[in-house]
Parts: C-alpha cells; sequence; structure tokens
C-alpha cells in the first residue's frame, strides 16, 4: 500500500513537465544519412576485407571510403540545412519589418523553391503594405498640418500626443514642449470635460474669444484616445449678432425717424406761434423751454439714428494697395489736441480700402487721445468702461507697427486709466462718456474684420491702454 504512493504527486499539486530529448535537425540529417549508407558501407567493408591484399591496403581503402561517405554527408547536409536557414533569416527579418531581405534558389520545379517563392511573395506584400502604411501616415500628418484649426489628441491619462501646428500658434508653444504635459498643465482640461459642439471662452486670446469645442474618441494600437478640434467662432457669432442688430437698426430708425420729424416740425412750428399768443409771461417761457426741449431732444435722437445707421450702411471694403506709414503720419496729423508720437516700422503696403481705414484709426486715436488727455482726479471713465488714474503723468500717445509672417501688426498705446471691464468695449450702443455715441469702436472692428483682420484692447501693465490691430500685408507680384 505504501510502495503504490511512493513517488506520486501531492493532491493538487501540478505534474512537472515530462522533458522530450529530440536531436536536432542538422544531426537527424546526419544520423538518417549514415543509416541510409550503413548497408552498402558494411557490405563494400566487407567485399575489401576479405580480398588478399595487405592490411594496410584494406584499411585505407575501408578510411577513404568512409571518408567520401562524410564529405557526402556533409554535402547532403548543407543541402538540406541552408535554404531553411535562408528562409529563417527571411522570415525573421520580416518580423523585425525588414522587408529587404529575398530568399535565393525561387524555382518553381521543386517544393524548397515553391516554399521560396511564397516567402518572397510574402515579402513583397508585406513590403508595399509598409509603403503605403508610411505613405498614408506621411498623408494624414501633412493633413493635420495643413488644418487651420487647433487639433489636439490625448491618451486615457489624459497626457498630449498629437498637436498641429495651429495648436502650437494657439498656446505659442512649440509641439516638443507640449507633448507629455497634461491637459491641466496646458489650459486645456475644459475641453476634456465639455459635452462636443459645446461653446467656451479662451483665455489663449482675447477675452472676447469663444471656441467651439468638438471631442471624438479613437483606438490606436488599441488604447483608446480623445481627439480634440477647436475652432474659433468669435467672428462668425459676431457677424450673426452684427446682422441682428444691423436689421434692428434699419427698422427702428426708420420708425423713428418717420415720428420724430414730424415731431420737431410741429414742436418749431408752435414755438414760433407762441409770441403771437394770448399767455402771461411765465407761461410764455414755460412754453417755449417745453417746445425748446422737445425740438432740442428730437434732433438729438434724429442724430443718434443717423450714426447707428452708418454701421447697418457700410459698404463693403474697395481694397487696392497702401502704404501703411502714409495714413498713420496722415491721421497722427489729423490729431490737433494731443501730439501722437509716430515711431516709425518696417516698409509694408496692405491690401485694405485706405478710407476705411482712415477712419478707423481716427477711431482709435481719438480714443487714445481722450484716455490721455482725461485728468487724474477726474470721477468718470475713459474709453468704454475705463478707470481713472490719481497719479500725475505726462499724457501721450503712440503708434508704432511690425510685421508677423503675412500680417501687418499696428499698436496705439495711451498712458490714460485703461479699462475697468474690456468686455464692454465692443458691445454696440455701450459708451460711459458723456457725448459718446457707442459706435466707434464697433464701428472699427467691423472695418478690420471687413478686411481679413482683427482688434484686439488690452490694459497696460504700466497703466494705459494697447489697441493691437493686426491687418494682411499686400502679396509680392511675382
Amino acid at each position: 500500500m505504501g510502495s503504490s504512493s511512493y513517488g506520486s504527486p501531492r493532491p493538487g499539486a501540478r505534474k512537472p513537465p515530462r522533458r522530450r530529448v529530440r536531436l536536432l535537425y542538422e544531426r537527424r540529417v546526419s544520423l538518417f544519412s549514415f543509416l541510409v549508407a550503413l548497408p552498402t558501407l558494411l557490405a563494400s567493408g566487407i567485399f575489401i576485407w576479405l580480398q588478399p591484399w595487405s592490411l594496410e591496403s584494406r584499411l585505407g581503402l575501408i578510411f577513404v571510403e568512409l571518408f567520401v561517405w562524410w564529405l557526402l554527408a556533409m554535402a547532403l547536409q548543407e543541402q538540406t540545412t541552408r535554404p531553411l536557414q535562408t528562409l529563417a533569416n527571411v522570415i525573421a527579418a520580416l518580423r523585425e519589418e525588414d522587408y529587404s531581405f529575398r530568399a535565393r534558389g525561387a524555382v518553381a520545379e521543386d517544393a524548397l523553391g515553391e516554399l521560396s517563392i511564397e516567402v518572397n511573395a510574402l515579402a513583397d506584400l508585406l513590403a508595399d503594405q509598409q509603403i503605403r502604411a508610411i505613405e498614408a501616415t506621411a498623408l494624414l500628418r501633412r493633413v493635420v498640418e495643413e488644418i487651420d484649426v487647433p487639433l489636439f489628441t490625448f491618451d486615457p491619462d489624459q497626457v498630449l500626443r498629437l498637436v498641429n501646428s495651429a495648436g502650437e500658434r494657439l498656446l505659442q508653444t512649440p509641439s516638443v514642449r507640449l507633448l507629455g504635459r497634461t491637459a491641466e498643465e496646458i489650459g486645456l482640461a475644459d475641453c476634456l470635460t465639455a459635452d462636443s459642439e459645446t461653446l467656451l471662452p479662451s483665455s489663449f486670446q482675447s477675452p472676447s474669444s469663444r471656441w467651439l469645442v468638438r471631442r471624438s474618441s479613437f483606438r490606436q494600437r488599441g488604447v483608446p484616445h480623445t481627439l480634440i478640434v477647436l475652432s474659433e467662432v468669435s467672428r462668425a457669432l459676431r457677424e450673426e449678432e452684427r446682422s441682428a442688430w444691423q436689421r434692428l437698426i434699419r427698422v427702428l430708425g426708420h420708425e423713428l425717424n418717420n415720428s420724430l420729424t414730424p415731431i420737431k416740425s410741429i414742436a418749431g412750428s408752435l414755438r414760433a406761434q407762441v409770441p403771437r399768443s394770448v399767455l402771461d409771461s411765465g407761461q410764455r417761457q414755460d412754453f417755449e423751454r417745453g417746445l425748446s426741449i422737445i425740438e432740442t431732444r428730437a434732433g438729438s435722437l434724429n442724430r443718434f439714428l443717423q450714426a447707428y445707421r452708418q454701421l447697418a450702411q457700410m459698404p463693403p471694403p474697395a481694397v487696392r494697395r497702401t502704404e501703411l506709414s502714409a495714413i498713420v503720419e496722415h491721421v497722427a496729423g489729423l490729431e490737433t489736441r494731443l501730439r501722437v508720437q509716430v515711431d516709425p516700422g518696417p516698409a509694408v503696403e496692405l491690401m485694405v480700402d485706405p478710407d476705411q481705414l482712415e477712419q478707423m484709426l481716427i477711431n482709435l486715436v481719438k480714443n487714445a487721445v481722450e484716455a490721455a488727455l482725461e485728468p487724474p482726479l477726474a470721477t468718470g471713465p475713459a474709453h468704454n468702461g475705463g478707470t481713472t488714474s490719481e497719479t500725475p503723468r505726462d499724457p501721450h500717445v503712440v503708434m508704432h507697427w511690425e510685421l508677423a509672417d503675412s500680417d501687418a501688426v499696428l499698436v496705439i498705446e495711451d498712458n490714460g486709466p485703461g479699462f475697468l471691464n474690456p468686455s464692454n468695449a465692443f458691445v454696440p450702443f455701450y459708451t460711459t462718456k458723456p457725448t459718446g455715441s457707442g459706435i466707434g469702436l464697433v464701428l472699427s472692428r467691423q472695418i478690420a474684420e471687413a478686411h481679413g483682420g482683427s482688434i484686439e484692447l488690452l490694459n497696460r501693465a504700466d497703466k494705459g491702454c494697447r489697441a493691437r490691430v493686426v491687418l494682411p500685408r499686400a502679396k509680392r507680384e511675382q
């Protein structure tokens, strides 16, 4: 009973793997070639040994016979194993994605040749697929780089794995410094948590810019990734907004103008008849004062409406090549309240409507000069929503420009109090000036965007405001 259980494995224990001793392929070929030739070797050895020759002759002949057999066996082994080693090397190269190796002896008349043909055909197929994959990847990279919208991909750990040129420009950082960083570190965490087709504000550009976030998922080598595409829709939204209030201005302007004109006319007629009426002096003064107020306010409201109708009736720009320095010098010379300093910049031609560009710069310079001239202890804000400064200052306004890629950047700086709320700067009808109409900055931005440019208003770190105007340069003639 004890002997029956001796050496048996414990219950639940794994049985050790059974080792199988096998000869190498080359040794098996040598062994089989020896076994095939063994009967012939024995017969010839017996025949040679029975001959009446000397012992040295018989042993020498047997040795020569064995040596010839050994050479033939080695040749058989070489012819058998060398093609297989070549095929193994080719397949190993294919596994390493090196498709430059090919098997020799690819002849269709024998089985080994057919195997070589199939291996070579497989190598050609894989090489063609590799070329197609490289070309497709290169095309995809090229398309991604040419897309003029920021594009980002993140892995499951929210680590950035891909960014295109537009994304680099948005973040103002090269890709080598962005890749490998998390969405939180580069400021895009909100884009990963927001729903797709969601509008989000952006802190990378002007405070008023808004971006449409499109998010989708894909897999790379089985790992899920997130694709983020950002579209700047601020200009499109402003165009829709502008179209809406332009239609509103046209309707309201038409209706109010039809009412204000007879009101002003009747008020003037009644005022002319007051001196001929039988009234005491007090009543006559009250009537004249009331009719004067009606007439004055009707005229002011009419001029107010006419100013807003300029926004609704502004024609499209008639662009032509225009030297920027000439317009800047001309606009600076029109301002008589304060000398506007113009810092010389590079010679540059713009594709703009010079009349509209001049009107835009006049509005911006006028705002800058009024802000710079604002008394330090004044209580009213400068610009649209500006604050006051209690520190005495020497008012000045500076204009300068520089080149950036295919654009010209014109900057107008003042040392006024700056903006209290820059987001209200381009709100139509909004103004904090007693005599302001609230259309100067709106009209200026409309002119800039009609030329394919933009306007940005920012507070300076050392007090004052900076207006940054970007306009496209004229292309050089070939």
